[in-house]
């Protein structure tokens, strides 16, 4: 046995760190007061991380604050899935039963994918099928989970060792580091730097919270020579030689761990003859241990991170006095320690395990995780529920014996997927594709496709009697590889699968692979997959209905429903449905249905579409299928939003939010925020409709509600005034949406905005640039409610050019040239263009009295029959701009009883805009009432300088115009007064200013700040 000192190895003294444990307590103290804390701790190994975190972990816990402890779990190479979070959830349920109980209600089956004991996790195929959003779902009912635990209390969640964490467990910490925003929570993380190599998995995720300034890093240095005497002092309990420290400093250059195992050596006088080999220091007390301790610690080292009792005395084969004999040694030596569940062992430093580990010969390494999983295979209760299928997997496959590895490879890929890990279902698939010709065909025939791969037909008619086949692996993995987002090795499993597919004779199988590569080229941004569901269609044409048969139909009409609406879309949605029906792919027939709805409403059938879109949506709740909820309720309120229904539209869409947030359908939420706000712009609740342009920013996963949340944002700025703002929401929409795949309803919009962007600073002939863009290109039926406001904002912006006489239309030859031939084509345009719904034909004679004010031809008749029909809908900003318009015409006419019903409309116009913020409306209503000198307040005037040089009100609004250079003609039909009155007023500016000509009164003009406001042409 070795001397007492061996059990002090660790100080019992905390050395240094002060300046780390500071920032720990300043982020458990803002936690505290409800703001989450996110810190990843990082350092090489044997640096002190662990030490760190269970000294501030002690110390929170006597602050009445829940830690929760988990560690990444090691298999061989092999991390297991979730581990971490499955132990730390754990603990959380161990010390607040209640308050996790309270948490989980109503999600208990989908959390027990991370832990088990709150449900079965096993879901039927059925119920499973086409969940593109379960691993985000998980994600996001875990991150509430954390919250809601949290907010009575601090609770710190401590994940150890990520440097060993698979795939799916970063994915989960990335994401509750991205959208955690309540709770008194502390969430950390450690990771060993010095493993972090080039291409290690986790160095993306590092980079990635390198960007997120919510995170704090901390990065443990080694110790000082002082800090090093210290802790050999705590060690020894003894104060050290002074030579003794230099000497351990130099050699362990202050890293932590080798301190402490050199101050052990050193006291034993086992130092002398050591190479510098840290291996061999790390080896050196593993080799001082009895044979049979040594023996007991390579089998701990190959079992994985923690090795269970009852497993290691069934792999040990010892007689149980002597394997507690060799444990006994072994913890003494501080070798080994118990498991912090008391239930088994593990390495007290990982670097030990390692090293022990490759000290294993190769024979000894497959020997031993043949002897694991065969006492696993003898008595499954071994190891926790949870982990078996996964541990027997990986010791198999490590026992290098491919008969028994497929088949448990196999199965361990089932266990991925059912808990929403992907990326781990990937990994196993690709291994079981590995040893899929190793294994012998005896094995193979036995085996069956009996997991998920949406509507992949397994190779052949029965499932419980053919056997699996490759091409059966394939398909699992490039479902695996789609929805974990590893795209290219998808497209490349897929790419050769249509290869092997090739001399099959197989055009079922081989369009559905099609299907697939269509979706992960459009992922990839590598085309808009419609060649490849043009050959997945011919490869099925012909062929009796089948899910396969519905789903291509199925995405080809929706497909086309989003970039070429038609009647072969709607043919292809109606078969679709049909086909479906006929083989009972519910949620394939409830999509198509939808696209069907969806099509319908645009080729005109309005009430029998929605009607279909409504059945499809109440269908959906009354099953809760989470497969189809997000679409429902983000299709449905878009046509309803486009034909002019937006107060249905924003009550579907409220049902929508609550129903994402609570599945946890966190992509699908951001659409149905897009959407709100779209909505709420139409409704005048602009404050409402820019909070939800930003939720749809913040909560999508994806690039296009982020274009969805700019495009809004881009509208509300170019509404009220800020077309610098507009312009860049704008490009960051464009930049979302990308190029590779252009869908009409996201560039009619983007160039709508465009296009009044441009018009609003002045670039008459950018705006008609953009618009003659739009018209060259053609509308795809069936898009015209994306097709109506560009034609508005075209007709608009050539009405203002005219009606205001803007510089930019009397100094460009060209736009003048132009303009009669661009009238008259969007006046075809216009004509051509269907008015099915009440606000398409609202748009239609606004866009045609638009053009009518171009030509000088609009009168208060016109505007009226807009007005009218404008007030029949919801849309009080659009409302706001017509009632100017027909201000603007009545005081053309220039009666009492017109002026009379002018002021009442510029009244009603100007409240409008003042309550929404719209400062181009307020502006052009109070200049065009002061134009006609009507009082739209009672409130006194404020002060102008025209006021002490003598001027009237009507004198004054004159000298503007003469200083923006107009002539008397000009004056007359801008104040609708004669250009003899003009003529007379100007004289009068004249002798009141002391002045001889119009340039020297315009320059007094400019001197006295009285026209600040407005810019003054150049050489006045």
């Amino acid at each position: 046995m070795l001397g007492p000192v061996e059990s002090r190895s660790v100080s019992p003294v905390f050395v240094g760190r002060a300046t780390e444990l500071e920032t720990l307590n300043d982020a458990l103290a803002r936690a505290a007061a409800g703001e989450p804390q996110a810190l990843v701790i990082g350092g090489e190994a044997g640096v002190g991380k662990t030490r760190l975190v269970e000294e501030f972990a002690t110390a929170a816990g006597k602050g009445a604050a829940v830690v929760a402890l988990g560690g990444c779990v090691e298999i061989g190479a092999d991390g297991l899935p979730f581990a971490p979070f499955s132990t730390a959830l754990r603990a959380l349920r161990r010390e607040l039963p209640g308050e996790l109980a309270a948490a989980a209600a109503g999600q208990e089956e989908e959390l027990a994918r991370l832990l088990p004991e709150l449900g079965e996790t096993a879901p039927t195929r059925g119920a499973d099928r086409s969940d593109e959003e379960g691993m985000a779902r998980l994600f996001e009912l875990t991150a509430r989970l954390l919250e809601r635990v949290a907010a009575g209390r601090t609770v710190v969640v401590a994940l150890e060792d990520l440097h060993w964490a698979d795939a799916s467990t970063r994915h989960l910490l990335a994401y509750l580091f991205r959208t955690l925003r309540t709770g008194r929570l502390v969430v950390l993380a450690t990771y060993r730097s010095d493993d972090i190599h080039r291409r290690h998995p986790l160095r993306p995720l590092l980079a990635e919270l390198d960007r997120l300034r919510t995170i704090r890093r901390i990065e443990l240095g080694r110790f000082n020579r002082a800090e090093v005497g210290r802790q050999i002092a705590g060690i020894l309990a003894a104060e050290p030689d002074p030579a003794q420290v230099d000497e351990i400093f130099e050699r362990s250059d202050g890293n932590a761990f080798f301190v402490e195992e050199l101050a052990v050596a050193t006291h034993e006088g086992s130092c002398v003859g050591l190479t510098d080999s840290l291996r061999d220091l790390l080896l050196v007390r593993v080799e001082g241990l009895p044979e049979s301790a040594q023996r007991v610690a390579r089998i701990v080292a190959e079992g994985g991170s923690t090795v269970e009792y009852r497993l290691l005395a069934a792999v040990a084969q010892l007689a149980e006095d002597d394997l507690i004999e060799a444990l006994r040694a072994a913890v003494n030596a501080n070798i080994l320690i118990a498991a912090p569940g008391g239930d088994g062992y593990r390495f007290r430093h990982s670097l030990v395990r390692e090293a022990v580990g490759d000290d294993l010969l190769p024979g000894e390494r497959s020997r031993l995780n043949r002897r694991y999983a065969e006492a696993l295979e003898t008595d499954p209760t071994l190891v926790p529920a949870g982990e078996r299928v996964m541990r027997l997997a990986s010791y198999w496959y490590h026992a290098h014996d491919p008969a028994k590895a497929l088949p448990a490879v196999l199965d361990a890929s089932v266990t991925a997927r059912r808990r929403h890990a992907r990326s781990e279902q990937l990994r196993l698939l690709e291994r079981a594709m590995e040893l899929w010709d190793s294994a012998p065909e005896d094995i193979r025939a036995t085996l069956r496709p009996v997991d998920y791969t949406e509507v992949y037909p397994p190779c052949g008619c029965d499932p419980d009697t053919t056997p699996l086949r490759y091409l059966d692996l394939m398909a699992e993995a490039a479902v695996a590889g789609r929805l974990c987002g590893e795209r290219e090795r998808a497209l490349k499993i897929t790419k050769r699968a249509l290869h092997l597919l090739e001399d099959e004779g197989d055009p079922m199988r081989a369009a559905w692979f099609w299907v697939q590569r269509s979706r992960l080229v459009q992922s990839l941004a590598r085309g808009d997959g419609w060649k490849e569901l043009g050959t997945a269609q011919q490869l099925v044409r012909g062929l009796p209905p089948s899910e396969v048969h519905a789903e291509v139909l199925a995405a080809a009409a929706n497909w086309s429903m989003l970039r070429a609406p038609g009647p072969d879309a709607m043919s292809a949605a109606e078969r679709a449905v049909e086909y479906a029906r006929m083989v009972g792919a519910e949620d394939i027939e409830l999509n198509a249905r939808l696209t069907l709805g969806n099509l319908m409403v645009d080729a005109g059938h309005i009430e029998s579409g929605l009607a279909q879109m409504y059945q499809v949506r109440d269908e959906v709740l009354a099953r809760g299928l989470t497969s189809v909820v997000g679409r429902s309720h983000v299709n449905l309120p878009s046509v309803l939003e486009g034909i002019g229904r937006s107060e249905d539209a924003v009550g579907i869409l409220r049902e929508g939010l609550r129903l994402t947030q609570q599945w946890g359908l966190r992509d699908s939420e951001a659409w149905v925020w897009a959407n709100l706000a779209k909505s709420l712009i139409s409704l005048g609740r602009w404050d409402e409709a820019y909070a939800a342009a930003v939720n749809a920013q913040r909560t999508g996963q994806s690039a296009k509600p982020l274009g969805g949340g700019s495009n809004s944002l881009a509208h509300l700025a170019l509404a009220r005034g800020d077309t610098a703002a507009a312009a860049r929401h704008l490009a960051t929409s464009r930049a979302s949406y990308g190029t590779h795949d252009p869908m009409p309803q996201n560039d009619l919009r983007m160039s709508c905005l465009a296009l009044g962007t441009a018009a609003a600073e002045g670039r008459l002939l950018d705006a008609r640039a953009e618009a003659d863009r739009v018209l060259d290109a053609g509308f795809p039926p069936g898009t015209q409610r994306y097709v109506w406001p560009l034609l508005l904002a075209a007709a608009i912006a050539e009405s203002d050019a005219r009606a205001q006489a803007l510089p930019a239309a009397q100094a460009l030859p060209a736009a003048q040239e132009g303009r009669t031939a661009f009238l008259e084509r969007l006046g075809d345009a216009v004509r051509k263009l269907t008015t099915g719904a009440p606000l398409w034909l609202a748009y239609e004679k606004w866009t045609r009295a638009e053009l009518d004010r171009a030509e000088d031809r609009a009168n208060p008749d016109t505007w009226s029959d807009v007005v009218t029909a404008l007030e029949a809908l919801e849309r009080p900003y659009d409302l706001a701009q017509v009632r100017h318009r027909l201000a603007e015409a009545l005081l053309a006419i220039g009666g009492d009883d017109e002026r009379a019903r002018a002021t009442e409309l510029l009244r009603l116009t100007r409240a409008a805009a003042t309550h929404l913020d719209a400062r181009p409306l307020v502006d052009a209503t109070t200049h065009l009432a002061q134009r006609a000198r009507l009082a739209l307040t009672t409130a006194p005037p404020p002060t102008d300088p025209a006021d002490s040089l003598g001027l009237t009100t009507r004198e004054r609004d004159v000298l503007r115009l003469v200083s923006a250079g107009r002539t008397n003609r000009q004056i007359a039909e801008e104040l609708f007064i004669s250009p003899k009155t003009a003529s007379v007023h100007v004289s009068n500016i004249l002798g009141k200013l002391g002045v001889s000509g119009r340039g020297e009164a315009a320059a007094v003009a400019h001197r006295t700040g009285m026209f600040a406001t407005e810019s003054l042409p150049s050489g006045i």
